[in-house]
């Protein structure tokens, strides 16, 4: 069972990050009808502007200290915040080089392995960047074997066909939960779709291989960070979860589900309890099903708490949101709701030829998701362009394939990267092991691709936006730093850019493993040397 939530703590990452998550990815879905790498901070706001094609330096320090003034003097600078009492067990890796200059101002273990966390989306990223190109495009087709006879029957099948798309939500494209099923439903209902006497199938056979990634823990795993992987994902493959207090103590506390849907069955145990009690809630979905049992108790007069559960089968789960999607629209359907994955496509494969495409939708352009993905840091997003890529560039839809298209970007990168291993696209496996010289070198070389303001833009800015928005706010990092930040338990990184006060353009990744010490310690020990880098001059 799941620990209480006493706390509102699943797994590693809490409430607070959670909300702020969500606030980003509002915030990011408004900016993405924007023109690309135009970000304007709201009128009368007070806050700075991103400049998302570009690398700024900001003004002068509110520090009282004086900025380093020599290379030597920010060397000792760093060696200071690194080596404090709370880092006495703790690994660094750092490597700080000149964009300009080429060459190295700071470098401890750059050439030794750490778990990067989620700056593994940094090389997820740029590998689907420089393969796919800005405006690829994922499609998501429903193909039957024919199509509707004059009263409106369609005799067959209707096949719901995934290419990986991870923005199959409301969350790109505006509107309910469910408008691109609805879309869908919409597309066959005007092409004269009355009656479906067949099955609806959820189809994931676009991509192969296990649904989970190498190394990823139990504790992740019934959590919207760590959801199954499928060619076919709706909503990013989790339910999300309100447990609200009754108005009186006593009956049990209420339970919403979005979407509400019948894929999932929760078995309320919960109760509210009188005003001024405290709040301890568990919860728990089972690997091998959709039931979400809930327990625990909750004040009358407490908040109410949110979670992302992520379903198991989701191709299954988006063939039942798509049918209920068919069946608001008025399509009757006969049949029954089935999945089919890449095992069962070896014996029954699909045969395009014969198919009628009877409706589809396309994504988003992939210069606007990694907006997404980077900023927020989307587990599920990663692992899907990591499958992507290896079934576009490789032609296989796995991980192995995808992380071999990485190998060989790295390979012209002329990246140092002898001993590396890559698992996943996301990061969330703990058995990823990259170097810090490793990871500048690829940023050095998609600097330099014809692709830069692409990925840039794509970059969390410190002080501003994404996992960095409340970070280094009001010091010369603030809208300068852009970088892809990485956490899992005892584990840090931060890797990316930023522009000196003396406008020279630096190159850094700094690696944090094996502190066991509050989270908060290593995160403000990386601010702070961010900031110097920022400040500094010589």
């Amino acid at each position: 069972m799941t620990p209480m939530l006493n706390n509102l703590t699943p797994g590693r990452r809490g409430a607070r990050s959670m909300k702020r998550e969500r606030r980003v990815l509002i915030a990011l879905l408004v900016a993405l009808f924007q023109p690309l790498g135009h970000q304007s901070a709201p009128p009368g706001s007070g806050r700075a502007q991103a400049t998302p094609l570009s690398l700024t330096a900001h003004g002068s320090s509110n520090h009282q200290a004086p900025p380093p003034a020599t290379v030597t003097e920010l060397r000792a600078a760093i060696d200071q915040i690194i080596q404090q009492p709370s880092f006495a067990t703790t690994r660094w890796g750092i490597l700080i080089e000149s964009l300009d200059q080429n060459c190295a101002w700071y470098s401890r273990d750059a050439d030794q392995l750490f778990v990067p966390a989620s700056n593994l989306k940094l090389y997820t990223t740029a590998a689907a960047l420089v393969h796919l190109g800005p405006d690829y495009r994922f499609r998501t087709s429903v193909y039957a074997a024919a199509s509707p006879d004059k009263t409106g029957v369609l005799k067959g099948d209707v096949i719901l066909y995934g290419r990986g798309d991870p923005n199959l939500s409301s969350r790109a494209s505006g509107g309910g939960t469910l408008t691109p099923l609805d879309r869908l439903a919409e597309q066959l209902y005007q092409a004269g779709v009355r009656e479906i006497r067949g099955d609806v199938i959820g189809d994931e056979s676009y991509f192969s291989g296990p649904p989970l990634g190498v190394g990823w823990e139990w504790d992740d795993l019934q959590w919207y960070y760590g959801a199954e992987i499928s060619a076919l994902s709706v909503d990013d493959n989790f339910i999300a979860l309100s447990l609200l207090p009754n108005e009186t103590p006593g009956p049990p506390a209420k339970v919403l589900t979005v979407p509400e849907t019948t894929f999932v069955t929760v078995i309320n145990k919960a109760v509210t309890t009188q005003a001024g009690t405290y709040r301890e809630i568990g919860m728990h979905r089972g690997l091998e099903n959709n039931v979400i049992e809930v327990w625990g108790q909750i004040p009358m007069d407490g908040p109410g708490l949110n979670r992302s559960v992520a379903v198991h089968q989701p191709a299954l789960y988006a063939a039942t949101l798509f049918s209920e999607s068919l069946a608001r629209r008025g399509i009757k359907i006969t049949g029954r709701v089935k999945q089919a994955d890449a095992k069962y496509r070896q014996q029954a494969p699909l045969d395009f030829s014969k198919l009628a495409e009877l409706a589809f939708v396309e994504s988003i352009p992939l210069a606007e998701e990694l907006r997404i993905l980077n900023k927020i840091s989307q587990n599920l997003h990663a692992e899907l362009l990591l499958r992507t890529v290896g079934a576009v560039v490789a032609g296989e839809g796995t991980a192995s394939q995808g992380i071999k298209v990485i190998n060989n970007l790295l390979q012209s990168a002329h990246a140092r990267r002898q001993g590396i291993a890559l698992q996943d696209g996301s990061g969330l496996s703990r058995q990823n092991l990259v170097t810090p010289a490793t990871t500048v070198d690829l940023l050095r070389y998609v600097y330099r691709h014809a692709q830069r303001d692409v990925f840039l833009a794509s970059l969390p800015v410190a002080g501003l936006d994404g996992t960095l928005e409340s970070r280094m706010a009001g010091t010369p990092a603030q809208g300068n730093v852009r970088a892809k930040t990485g956490t899992t338990r005892y584990t840090y990184a931060l890797s990316g850019y930023v522009t000196t006060a003396g406008g020279e353009r630096w190159v850094f990744s700094m690696m944090v493993n094996n502190h066991t010490g509050p989270l908060s310690q290593a995160i403000n020990a990386v601010n702070e040397i961010c900031t110097l880098l920022a400040r500094f001059g010589g």
